[in-house]
Parts: structure tokens; sequence; C-alpha cells
């Protein structure tokens, strides 16, 4: 990360620097496991300089996280056109990039710790939760959720964020399997929530009749008609 030789810097490309290395580093250790000293060192510059821009570790964490929170939300973006399904599928793979990508402090900054304690970094963390709320609910065309449907998507998010976080020890399920599967979730809870409400049931009928027959809504389909027993003939 040093490149070899020192140059000059006007004070916002030197921040920038900063947050970049800080965040390439937190990316692969927890944040309470890199020093000041370690942040100087690959950034090519004296400890002092660096408190120089930042008053300190934590100031210099919550500007990572933000630079982070950016990026992930950046993710979430999808073209609201063609099957849902496929469209989910997409905004899941993203979503794992950016946690392969950064795991340490992904796994650091949803789990809370002693870096992490601020109120400034939790409100970036709900802000990327949101975030993520609000695109679920544009690609499926809800402007005004019923309680049923916010409980449905806030759900979806927290079991995204969770089942990210498991995945992080150890990686013992196939990545990819991973992702399809969450896009199953989302259409379990709202089948279920749809055994249970009208409005529910017409958002699932919208969902399944824009699946293709090779789209992962209709590859859940699928599977769950294969385990029903067949009657003797």
């Amino acid at each position: 990360m040093t490149s070899g030789m020192r140059r000059r810097m006007g004070v916002q490309e030197r921040r920038e620097q900063l947050i970049s290395v800080a965040l390439e580093l937190f990316s692969h250790r927890a944040p309470e496991d890199v020093s000041i000293d370690e942040i100087a060192e690959a950034a090519g510059i004296s400890r002092p300089l660096v408190y120089h821009y930042f008053p300190g570790k934590q100031s210099l964490y919550e500007a990572a996280v933000r630079r982070a929170a950016q990026e992930l939300e950046r993710r979430f973006q999808e073209p609201q056109e063609g099957p849902l399904g496929a469209r989910l599928l997409r905004v899941t793979h993203r979503y794992f990039d950016f946690v392969d990508e950064h795991g340490p402090g992904f796994s650091a900054l949803m789990r809370g710790g002693p870096a992490v304690g601020s109120s400034s970094t939790s409100a970036i963390i709900e802000r990327v939760r949101q975030e993520g709320y609000e695109q679920i609910l544009r690609h499926l065309g809800i402007a005004e959720p019923s309680p049923r449907v916010e409980l449905l998507v806030r759900s979806w998010v927290s079991h995204a964020e969770t089942t990210a976080l498991l995945w992080l020890d150890g990686r013992r399920v196939p990545r990819g399997e991973l992702e399809r599967q969450l896009v199953h979730d989302f259409a379990a809870l709202t089948a279920v929530s749809a055994a249970y409400d009208e409005d529910m049931a017409e958002l699932l009928r919208r969902m399944m009749a824009e699946e293709p027959p090779d789209g992962p809504l209709a590859d859940l389909a699928a599977r769950l008609l294969g385990l029903i027993p067949q009657p003797a003939s």
C-alpha cells in the first residue's frame, strides 16, 4: 500500500487517502486490532500527521464506515425492470460481494464492538438498513407499505444481514447457493404472510406471474412441489 516515496498532498486528498487506507485495513482485520501506527505506515506518513487530519482512530473509523456505507448502498441499486426474482438475486450477489471483500470490517460493524460504540456509527448502520428496505419497496412497486409488507421487508433485510454474518464464520455453505436461498427466503416469507392476508396474496400472485420458468422463484416452487407426497395411483 505504501508507494515507497512521499509526496505532498492537499488536505482533502490526504484525508481521502487515509480513509481508503483505513478501510482496506479494516476490511481484513477487526478495527480494534488496527493501530494508528499501521495506518500511518500504510499511508507512508508519520503517526503525528495522521492526527493532524483526524483527532483519533474513532474519527477515522467513522469516516471509513461512511465510505463503506455509501458503497454498500450503491450495491442495493438495481433497475426496476424484469422479474423480481432475478432482480433480488443480482442485488443479493452484489451484497455478498461487499461482505466477501470487507469481511472482518463488516462483521465488526454489524455486531458492534469497542471501535463501533458511537451513536454516529450506529446512525450510519441504520441508514444502510433503511436504504435496503426502501430499495426493496421500490422493486415491489409499493409507495405506502402496509404493516404486513413492512414486517416482510424489514424481516428479510435483517435476515440477509444475519445470514451474511454467519456465513463469514467459516463460509461453510457455498456462496452462490446461499444467495439463491435468500431470494427463496423472501418468497417463502411472502407466501406465509399471503396465507393470512389477501393483499399479500395478491402481491405473491403478481410476483409469480412475472416469473419465467427458469427464474429463482419458479425454482423454489418446483422444489417445494417435489417435497409434497403424491397420492398413490
